[in-house]
């Protein structure tokens, strides 16, 4: 299976297409084009402004071919005045036109000037700052998540790492889908677009400095090409998938993956619990939802803790103890004295946390 990863083959049009693929940032705000449009918008009330004045003031106004301002003559003078082109056809001849002129129809020359200055600027500069914003997001980006897909697990996922308190700085989506990515920068991740098993797109997240890549793809085959590639380039970041099907899990475990989810498989057991055992699926639902009801946390043992299991203090009972990468149920002999360095697995109310 090694023999068909990507670094291995010659790179396809989709890999060449993943090229500087882009990064979406949160906090972007609007696009540049509605940007634009609002500037258009603010432009076009300042011709409907000095419009409305001259049509208003006309009487203080003069038209060598005629004798009346006309609405029409209004905005052809209003045009001329913002954009600074001043034919000198239509001319103020009163001192209140005047007035007006230098108070109101200045001001809303020099605005308008200002918005199409601006709006050149912004074109100009828009790919510039783009650019910048993605370069430090990188140089800062390390021990990161990378959750591949956003789609219903992805979601979750993230949720959950948002609940045990990791930053939304320190999460990057991959999903192929805009609207998945959009999604994800509103609720303030990062995102990239492309498939999480080309190495570029890999690259571009910086799995090398990453703490954790996470497959929530909705195929197995893509979970097991994800992992595989993860793996290859990044060898000593923790992997945690999920697959479909269960007889899918040796091979996620065989790409590298560390911890291996059945989906599938779990739903149907809380489902067949839920039938016959309806408040221990209940309990198992709630301890899976993070932050609500009860919680079931992890911390580590210190030298001034480590004893007898029941002399422990803390909130909620022990449930089990890892120790070296094993688990220990509270009833294995082993457990009934802790250690330094064991990971203590607690069950405890999520008001307490």
């Amino acid at each position: 299976m090694r023999a068909s990863a990507p670094a291995e083959v010659p790179p396809s049009e989709q890999e060449k297409a993943d090229r500087g693929v882009p990064v979406e940032l949160p906090g972007e705000g609007t696009s540049p084009l509605a940007r634009i449009g609002r500037r258009m918008l603010l432009a076009l009330a300042m011709v409907v402004f000095v419009a409305a004045l001259t049509y208003a003031g006309r009487d203080g106004y003069i038209d060598p071919e005629d004798d009346r301002i006309s609405l029409l003559d209004a905005f052809y003078y209003s045009t001329v005045t913002v954009t600074t082109t001043g034919y000198g056809d239509i001319r103020p001849i009163t001192d209140d036109a005047r007035l007006v002129t230098t108070l109101l129809v200045t001001p809303a020359r020099v605005v308008f000037l200002i918005v199409l200055v601006g709006t050149t600027l912004e074109i100009l500069a828009e790919s510039t700052r783009a650019a910048y914003r993605v370069t430090r997001w990188r140089r800062d980006l390390k021990d990161h998540t990378i959750v591949c897909g956003y789609g219903s697990k992805g979601r979750a996922v993230v949720s959950t790492l948002l609940g045990q308190g990791t930053d939304a700085e320190r999460i990057v989506v991959i999903d192929p889908s805009a609207e998945a990515r959009s999604h994800a920068n509103a609720a303030g991740l990062a995102a990239i677009a492309g498939d999480a098993s080309s190495q570029e797109v890999l690259r571009q997240a910086e799995v090398g400095s990453a703490e954790a890549v996470v497959v929530a793809v909705d195929r197995d085959d893509s979970a097991v090409l994800i992992a595989l590639t993860a793996r290859e380039l990044a060898p000593r970041v923790t992997i945690a998938a999920s697959v479909r099907e269960e007889e899918n899990v040796h091979l996620l475990q065989q790409s590298g993956a560390d911890t291996v989810i059945t989906s599938s498989g779990t739903a149907g057991r809380l489902l067949g619990m839920a039938t016959h055992t309806p408040g221990v699926a209940a309990v198992l639902e709630d301890l899976l939802t993070l932050g609500e009801g009860l919680d079931i946390v992890q911390h580590a043992v210190s030298p001034e803790d480590a004893g007898p299991i029941e002399e422990l203090h803390g909130e909620g009972p022990v449930v089990a103890v890892i120790r070296n990468g094993s688990m220990l149920r509270f009833d294995d002999e082993r457990a009934a004295l802790v250690e330094p360095g064991d990971l203590l697995i607690r069950v405890q109310a999520a008001a307490t946390r």
